[in-house]
């Protein structure tokens, strides 16, 4: 195992965890591009549910409604689902090639799915769609208006289905890092969009051929199928090598508004290759064959000290139990001495034997048991194999293959570690601009409603938002008017305008609340009559859970988002409100991040100790400031992250591990076996001894019972029946067991 393990390690140019890392960034900008889709195809369909045009059916008043606050759309159409012409339309040209009106307007469908499509100017369009119910008049219009578009036809009803297609610029998926390019591409291979780099950009790569074979199969298929990311090394040129990650732009479950649109993410990177290494081949060879020679000494030394002897003692107590017997011949078997050899414990049972013997003959008396002088016996003997077992495992186990992080860590994955940190931010910074976008048109929405109305857009914005722990109205006064969800931790004071605030900085749960005002209502004589009661401000408070699982990501290791005073707010691991970060390393990271008012601070990252448990090594780190533009611009926070080195796939690292691995299964191993010798043998003849020493000292009462079906037991039972005859002898007066041969002469020391 240990040759296997350690010889198998080879060293390459690119280490695999620069190959992850890619793959873990092509996720990172999947997972970004495939929310943006979700979140833009929910707003046109909030927003379509929502519209209420005021005063007018007219078509261009109804998608004047329809368009949503804040939203990017670059153009947007009305459709007459029964001739599917166009009733409106504003911004650019929506393309509209392949899309079949009639059969998407069907109300007894789901949600439709936003489509990718190809535009007049080349760049492809996202389209979203949204069902429209638009109140119709019962009266009579003439032929002119209705030419001119107006919704009011020639028949009664109360409301008319139109369908409502939004066309917006294909996201280019968000990376980082200097030098990596992003790109989106569909199931065709062509590219869709691409993200701008910093650094030297590579050669974008719009055949289909040069997307990876699991990234277009991933890509037709549009679903999870179990291999939706992966990451490709290409060859190397300019002594530099390219790293291709890719990521399909689908939900686990396939499920969501962007699993059919059979989008990819390629991410790619150019690396200087590492120093190349010999491999472990030799060393595993060298560790493999010391550690042969210690099993082969450590057995011989116990065969040689322990086992023969124990054997030669079996086969003398069997010979002298014998030697009790009634026939000349059976008592002929005492006349031949016990050998005394062995170390320790055998030795002195075999003296035991042989007084044993010759008190049978009559030769002597009981022999008092002499005092022992402590010296090393078979327990010291056994504790010599564990160390010298332990002299090969614990170095392995400390020592050997160790390499400092600072040297082991490629300059490259830190960068990496920086630039996954920096996507985990600017998803963090994304999800509270929505949050503000989302409250805004609900606020929006609030303005003039009545009661009825007001509760069903809180209610509506509550379950469309899994992030919003609360929701609430205040009015001028900062009194809760109505409300959704849970409690409010703590109620603001009605602020102006909108934006992302820190409600509080101290406590079991941090406060964090998005705000937006509310906009005066056209009755201005009602909202004056009503005057401190009117609604002024809508605040969400966003759930701490949301933000552990933004931060959440698989190979980022622990990461934190902290406020201003480098507090930890949210984390992916337990931790408590407002506590620092685990080690004064990291504060000083994040430290390195401040900047002067007005800029936006600079990520850090480094290798470092980023806790302080026993044991913890080092940590590849990194910390990033939110960006200054956006709701959450002025409240300072960080995200920070610290993936533990030895977790990287580096060769250094795998090395490490398995030369640990051997020396602890070494030790394992040879403790347990040590172990069971002790309990099996070395206990049991310890035990022995004393039975044997006793009863050739004169105890003639204590009946020895056989524990042990083995060596040591095969003993005992010869040590009762000699008992048996000592006692036997004792009663008939003294008769001794005499040989009726003459027994052989045996040299001091030969085998029996």
């Amino acid at each position: 195992m240990t040759a296997l393990g350690l010889g198998t390690v080879h060293e390459q140019d690119v280490p695999q965890a620069l190959s992850d890392a890619e793959r873990q960034i092509a996720q990172d900008a999947a997972d970004s591009v495939g929310t943006s889709i979700n979140a833009s195809a929910r707003a046109v369909r909030r927003s379509a549910a929502s519209a209420t045009p005021a005063g007018s059916s007219k078509p261009a008043a109804v998608l004047r409604s329809l368009l949503p606050t804040g939203h990017p759309a670059a153009g947007g159409v009305l459709l007459d689902p029964r001739t599917g012409k166009p009733l409106a339309a504003s911004g650019e040209k929506v393309p509209l090639t392949g899309v079949d009106v009639k059969d998407l307007a069907r109300p007894d469908t789901g949600n439709i799915a936003p489509r990718v499509v190809g535009s007049g100017s080349g760049a492809p369009r996202l389209l979203l769609f949204a069902r429209v119910s638009v109140p119709v008049a019962g009266r009579k219009q003439d032929e002119d208006q209705d030419q001119a578009g107006d919704l009011r036809g020639d028949q009664d009803a109360e409301s008319r289905g139109l369908l409502f297609v939004a066309s917006e610029k294909v996201a280019a998926p968000a990376v980082y890092g200097p030098g990596r390019t992003g790109q989106l591409v569909d199931r065709n291979g062509k590219v869709c969009a691409s993200a701008p780099t910093t650094g030297a950009a590579l050669t974008a790569a719009t055949d289909h051929r040069a997307l990876p074979a699991a990234a277009a199969n991933a890509a037709q298929t549009g679903v999870h199928t179990g291999d939706v990311s992966g990451s490709v090394l290409g060859d190397g040129h300019h002594g530099l090598r390219r790293v291709t990650g890719w990521a399909s732009v689908a939900a686990a479950d396939g499920k969501d508004d962007a699993s059919g649109l059979g989008l990819t993410v390629l991410t790619a990177r150019e690396v200087p290759p590492a120093k190349a290494g010999g491999d472990h081949m030799w060393f595993a060879l060298m560790a493999a064959g010391a550690l042969v020679v210690i099993a082969v000494l450590v057995t011989l030394v116990l065969w040689g000290t322990m086992q023969r002897p124990l054997l030669r003692l079996h086969l003398s107590a069997a010979r002298l139990a014998k030697g009790v017997g009634d026939t000349p011949g059976e008592r002929a078997e005492l006349a031949r001495p016990v050998p005394v050899d062995g170390f320790d414990e055998p030795g002195r049972v075999g003296r035991a034997l042989e007084s044993i013997r010759r008190q049978l003959l009559g030769e002597t008396g009981p022999e008092p048991v002499q005092p022992v002088r402590r010296r090393p016996g078979v327990r010291a003997l056994v504790l010599v194999c564990a160390l010298v077992i332990a002299a090969w495992g614990v170095p392995l186990l400390f020592l050997f293959n160790r390499v400092p992080a600072a040297k082991a860590v490629p300059a490259a994955a830190v960068a990496d570690q920086r630039a996954r940190t920096e996507a985990a931010a600017d998803r963090v910074q994304r999800c509270l601009g929505r949050s503000r976008s989302d409250l805004a048109a609900a606020a929006s929405a609030l303005s003039g409603a009545p009661p009825e109305r007001a509760a069903e857009v809180l209610r509506r914005e509550h379950d469309d938002h899994p992030t919003f722990r609360s929701l609430y109205v205040l009015d001028r006064t900062g009194a809760v008017v109505r409300q959704e969800g849970q409690q409010p931790l703590r109620t603001l004071v009605p602020p102006t305008g909108d934006g992302i605030t820190q409600v509080n900085t101290s406590g079991k749960i941090p406060a964090i609340a998005a705000y937006a005002r509310i906009p005066a209502a056209r009755n201005a004589k009602g909202a004056k009559k009503a005057g401190g009661t009117a609604p002024a401000v809508v605040v969400a408070e966003i759930g701490v859970d949301e933000l552990n699982d933004l931060v959440t990501r698989p190979g980022l290791g622990k990461v934190w988002l902290t406020d201003e005073h480098h507090r930890v707010l949210a984390a992916s691991v337990g931790f408590e409100a407002f506590e620092p970060l685990p080690s004064r390393r990291l504060t000083r990271l994040v430290a390195k991040t401040d900047a002067a008012p007005g800029s936006a601070g600079n990520p850090a990252s480094a290798v470092l100790h980023a806790g302080t448990a026993p044991g913890e090594g080092l940590s590849v780190a990194a910390a990033v400031p939110l960006a200054l533009k956006g709701p959450a611009a002025g409240l300072g926070w960080r995200v920070v992250s610290a993936e533990p080195a030895a977790a990287l796939k580096l060769a250094v690292y795998q090395v490490q591990a398995r030369t640990m691995l051997a020396g602890l299964l070494a030790l394992s191993a040879g403790g347990a076996c040590l172990g069971w010798l002790y309990i099996v043998v070395v206990g049991p003849l310890r035990t022995l001894t004393g039975c044997a020493e006793r009863l050739a000292g004169g105890d003639r009462r204590t009946v020895l019972f056989p524990v042990h079906h083995d060596e040591c037991g095969s003993v005992t039972r010869s040590l009762e029946l000699l008992r048996q005859a000592l006692v036997e002898r004792d009663r008939g007066g003294g008769r001794a067991y005499v040989a009726s041969d003459p027994a052989p002469s045996f040299q001091r020391g030969s085998a029996p």
